[in-house]
């Protein structure tokens, strides 16, 4: 099953970051986000105003309410996307810049202050569209 899945990711690129964005436990995905991103913008990302509840949340021993979960898994969804292709480094500037396909706002911004269910196919999109041309 796991030479399928494999293959499958290599043809499509993000399916890999999709499938881990939903099914990873919440900690482990913190932790793994946090290493992407570091723990200023997943604590940004997580509606938070330290990074005190990141280290709970990848220990275990706390966790963001529902929507923030979600915030939190869609950004894992869109920097897995980016790292297949970009550096930690590159993903972070792509979460944290003024982006032309999002009437150049910082995709960060956009995630934290709308509802990730409501922006997460744009972001999502506007991700897929860097990593594919640049």
């Amino acid at each position: 099953m796991s030479t399928m899945r494999t293959a499958t990711s290599a043809q499509r690129p993000g399916l890999r970051a999709y499938e881990e964005s939903v099914g990873l436990p919440f900690p482990e995905l913190v932790a793994r986000l946090r290493e992407m991103l570091g723990v200023k913008l997943v604590a940004y990302l997580g509606n938070v105003g330290s990074t005190r509840p990141v280290s709970g949340w990848a220990a275990g021993t706390s966790s963001p309410g529902q929507v923030d979960e979600l915030r939190l898994r869609t950004a894992y969804q869109i920097a897995g996307m980016l790292r297949e292709r970009y550096s930690a480094a590159t993903t972070q500037s792509w979460f944290q810049g003024m982006n032309p396909a999002l009437d150049y706002t910082a995709p960060a911004r956009i995630l934290r202050e709308q509802g990730p269910a409501d922006v997460g196919g744009q972001l999502l999109s506007a991700a897929a569209s860097f990593a594919l041309v640049g």
